[in-house]
């Protein structure tokens, strides 16, 4: 399906030069002399580069057909995730490449959207909010000020991130899986 320059978005799927790019930032840009342009930055869904590209505001661009299903993450070995669909329990197996640091934030049963283009998986989309556990943290100190109110956490899944002073090991938390940020405690 063509689109214009316009209207790419963040996250739309784009074929170009032979090949399948994510859009990861796009700005629209009017000049005071010239033309309107889209300055949009893509990576490669298949070699993992990124690429800088112009296009001009009346310029259509090829937008990729991509079919969505809901699957849940079963297992994962030295080379490949494994998702399982629940309602045909058909199996993928998706590289970990093409997952990349997505794959951290993965447990058991977790269900994710898996795009496909041509009947090929491409890429997994996260919920928004997964809960861990706390593996390990520091102890909070008393009178410490309100600006350095956060402590580093390690989590059960291996991500450190930052948490208030109130969590503790065992804490059961919400991180955002956009950011690797913690959102609150259960």
């Amino acid at each position: 399906m063509k689109i214009t320059a316009n209207e790419i978005r963040v996250g739309m799927l784009l074929e170009y030069e032979n090949d399948l790019w994510e859009v990861l930032k796009t700005q629209h840009v009017k000049p005071g002399k010239g033309g309107a342009f889209a300055q949009v930055e893509m990576k490669s869904i298949n070699k993992n580069t990124k690429l800088n590209e112009r296009f001009r505001s009346n310029e259509t661009i090829e937008k990729a057909s991509v079919e969505e299903n809901k699957y849940n993450f079963s297992y994962k070995d030295d080379r490949n995730y494994y998702f399982i669909n629940t309602k045909s329990f058909e199996q993928v197996e998706i590289k970990k490449e093409m997952i990349g640091e997505k794959g951290k934030m993965l447990k058991e049963n977790l269900e994710v959207l898996v795009s496909f283009h041509n009947e090929n998986p491409i890429m997994i989309k996260l919920p928004n909010q997964v809960l861990f556990k706390v593996d390990m943290t520091d102890a909070a100190l008393k009178g410490q000020t309100v600006s350095s109110s956060y402590k580093p956490a390690t989590l059960d899944n291996g991500i450190k991130i930052q948490v208030p002073p109130f969590i503790e090991i065992g804490d059961e938390i919400i991180i955002d899986t956009r950011t690797s940020e913690y959102v609150k405690k259960i």
